[in-house]
């Protein structure tokens, strides 16, 4: 092997490394370059005042099941969007969370959807959320392209897992970088949720 392809093996194994350090982990730090007026809280979850929220992008597409979806039809609920891969060990913690926590607003104004990503097909991700009793749809990105549709400098989803949560006027609130639990998620939706 020459020197050459050995700089580029190195090169290309230190890039996936820190792919693979950056993403299915625990949190993260707030970011987005600029003057962006997130505010942190105790858990991790990083806010924005109503006043100063951006808009969501379009978020449509086909299911993990086959479904027509656009998250831009719940517009008047609180949508809690979950992006997760059925191979990410803090997805796996979270999901029997998020599917508790989904059934008991359920009739609420709240809409939980999540973002399948990364798998190369749907068939794991069915298998996990019928596994974990993930009862609300979720939408297939498996090269991610719904995640970077989110502008840089607003409350984006940086890695995996990660939850945002969109207000009733379609602007995003709340977001978290690590896997939450059900008292985390509740913490975090319940402000968005008690605006009027």
């Amino acid at each position: 092997m020459s020197t050459r392809s050995r700089a580029v093996l190195l090169t290309a194994v230190a890039a996936v490394a820190a792919l693979t350090l950056s993403a299915c982990g625990k949190g993260g730090t707030s970011g987005g370059g600029g003057d962006t007026n997130f505010i942190t809280g105790d858990l991790g979850i990083d806010t924005v005042p109503a006043g100063e929220r951006a808009t969501a992008p379009d978020l449509s597409g086909r299911t993990i099941d086959g479904k027509d979806l656009d998250v831009a039809d719940y517009k008047g609920k609180v949508v809690v969007l979950n992006f997760w891969g059925s191979w990410c060990g803090p997805c796996r913690q979270e999901a029997q969370y998020f599917a508790k926590v989904s059934k008991a607003y359920e009739g609420k104004g709240v809409q939980f959807v999540g973002v399948n990503t990364r798998d190369s097909s749907t068939t794991p991700a069915v298998a996990f959320e019928k596994e974990h009793g993930v009862e609300f749809p979720s939408l297939y990105d498996p090269t991610g392209k719904l995640m970077l549709r989110f502008e840089k400098g607003t409350l984006n989803p940086q890695l995996i897992p990660s939850t945002l949560v969109i207000d009733r006027h379609g602007k995003v609130a709340a977001r978290a970088l690590e896997a939450l639990d059900d008292t985390s998620l509740r913490k975090m939706l319940e402000p968005v949720l008690a605006e009027k």
